[in-house]
């Protein structure tokens, strides 16, 4: 019986994705490069229509649901053609949820684009741009400094506060903290 409903369950996987290549497989497939240690947690939309005109380089991640594209049907109806353009993202990026990165956009080595951010011009290496259009708001060499000086009086936790190592007791201890903090930095 075992063997019929796995069988089944194979079955109707294959029916409803007959392709056993994660996304990312297929769009490196179909001409995306992509460098070492890439991280592209849930939700990211790489331009699956044009991801040939997409790089990305080593050491990248993006955050849930970044969106990378190398085309804008803006012009479709009025012309008759949709823009497109190479997506260019450096080694060392940090891209945050929920932005979009459009056509035609280099984004420098080092570079931290924040939280729902638009990226629509080139950034800078070594650059955190952020907003809507992005635009630059300090080195990443300050930013990292703000955050080390903030690391003396925040709370630091350690890889026991983080799945699946934490404990109710250490959820209720970090929440405890945060409330009084506001923001702290986990290993």
């Amino acid at each position: 019986m075992k063997k019929l409903l796995l069988r089944l369950y194979l079955a109707i996987k294959h029916m409803i994705n007959p392709d056993d290549r994660s996304p990312l497989q297929v769009a490196i497939d179909e001409g995306l490069t992509v460098g070492k240690n890439f991280h592209c947690l849930d939700g990211c939309i790489i331009d699956p229509g044009h991801v040939w005109l997409i790089t990305i380089g080593d050491n990248v991640t993006f955050a849930p649901r970044v969106h990378i594209l190398a085309h804008d049907a803006s012009t479709k109806r009025a012309l008759g053609y949709t823009k497109i353009g190479n997506v260019n993202i450096g080694n060392d990026v940090f891209i945050g949820a929920n932005s979009t990165v459009l056509p035609g956009v280099t984004i420098g080595d080092g570079a931290i684009i924040g939280a729902n951010s638009v990226v629509t011009h080139d950034v800078p290496a070594g650059t955190v741009c952020s907003g809507n259009p992005a635009a630059f708001l300090m080195t990443t060499e300050e930013y990292y400094a703000k955050n080390r000086e903030r690391m003396k009086t925040a709370p630091v936790y350690g890889i026991e506060y983080y799945k699946p190592n934490i404990t109710e007791e250490r959820k209720a201890q970090m929440k405890r903290e945060l409330s009084e903090h506001r923001i702290g930095f986990v290993k």
